[in-house]
């Protein structure tokens, strides 16, 4: 049971850093279909660039957490907000294309810091 745990850990890792990844190099380096996408959600060229950047500082700290495992959860921590941030908005705008990476990546943090063994929370 271990090794479906570490295995399913490492699996979704590489799923967070892909779309993650992906989607905030589109919106750093203005790529036409995510500029046209997020200006349909409401968000010009300045708050795309921002988020796009936010993001990407996620995924560094997600890459530097492959060496240093501190960094790992600050980094999904950091990508909670722009993972429920793109749920919603697809979600309100009825981009059901895009709805579902949203959900499976707000699902996949959820999961990821309950498998780690490096994060808790108290209550």
């Amino acid at each position: 049971m271990e090794t479906i745990k570490v295995v399913f850990y490492w699996t979704s890792y590489a799923y967070y850093l892909y779309v993650f990844g992906y989607a905030s190099l589109f919106k750093v380096f203005q790529k036409k279909s995510m500029m046209d996408s997020m200006l349909s959600l409401g968000f010009n060229k300045i708050w795309t660039i921002l988020i796009g950047i936010g993001e990407l500082i996620g995924v560094i700290l997600i890459v530097v957490g492959l060496i240093k495992p501190q960094f790992r959860n600050l980094g999904i921590l950091l990508l909670v907000p722009f993972s429920v941030g793109a749920f919603t908005a697809h979600m309100a705008h009825q981009e059901y294309q895009h709805y579902y990476n949203s959900l499976i990546v707000c699902i996949l943090t959820i999961v990821m810091l309950a498998l780690d063994n490096n994060f808790k929370i108290q209550f």
